[in-house]
């Protein structure tokens, strides 16, 4: 692991933190001072001036974010955060974001390498979203949403798409576009009037109110750790 991360992961100091103290020559490795190549391994003494740093344990959180919340862990115009509302003794940071209108499932978690896979759209990593939408959308615009929308970064890949009422529609992506499902849903001419995340990967909101949060199971951790386990 790098040593950033190390640091990173061990509670001391954001990654950029952690890059200021190895730069002022405050950092150890195996009594020598570390650089911002250096890698750490399990069996490495990593030191901090002159104190000894473990890295906290893998902490994997999710949340049922509800409205109003953002996907950050400060907010320069003050609005509660994410991190905030976990509040959690470890220090955990979302995985992709959910704007601040948009409601429902989000993982947070200290896992550095686990996070950037799963925000990767390799991994096909399934997230589905319930949107209330303007109008009734017809068999041809769910056919193009199912199909891939022309965006002005791109075109999106192929999604899954359900009519749950005539005005609501269940759409799974793999992507991570910024606003995605809801520019997807106005360029087929139906814009979003409330987004909620019921799914991310397998995991689910059975059980968790707006606001709530819980550990995963080693089970659920797991099976994020397995590319195309249901």
């Amino acid at each position: 692991m790098r040593l950033n991360a190390y640091l990173a992961r061990a509670g001391v100091a954001s990654r950029r933190g952690a890059e200021e103290l190895i730069r002022a020559g405050r950092v150890r490795v195996n009594g020598e001072v570390a650089g911002l190549a250096t890698f750490v391994e399990s069996q490495d003494t990593v030191e901090v001036d002159g104190s000894p740093i473990e890295p906290e344990p893998l902490t994997y959180v999710l949340l049922h974010k509800p409205a109003g919340v953002v996907t950050t862990a400060r907010d320069p115009q003050g609005r509660p955060t994410v991190v905030g509302l976990v509040n959690h003794e470890r220090r955990v940071v979302p995985v992709g974001r959910l704007d601040a209108d948009t409601t429902g499932a989000l993982l947070l978690t200290n896992d550095g390498p686990l996070a950037h896979r799963l925000m990767h759209p390799r991994y096909e990593v399934d997230k589905v979203y319930e949107a209330e939408v303007e109008g009734e959308p017809s068999a041809e615009a769910l056919a193009e949403l199912a199909d891939g929308v022309e965006l002005e970064d791109g075109r999106t890949s192929p999604a899954e798409v359900d009519r749950l009422s005539p005005s609501r529609i269940e759409l799974t992506i793999h992507e991570g576009k910024k606003h995605q499902v809801k520019r997807m849903l106005q360029a087929v001419g139906h814009p979003v009037r409330s987004l909620h995340r019921s799914r991310y990967a397998a995991l689910t909101l059975d059980g968790l109110a707006p606001g709530e949060w819980r550990e995963l199971t080693p089970d659920e951790v797991a099976k994020l750790r397995t590319p195309g386990t249901p």
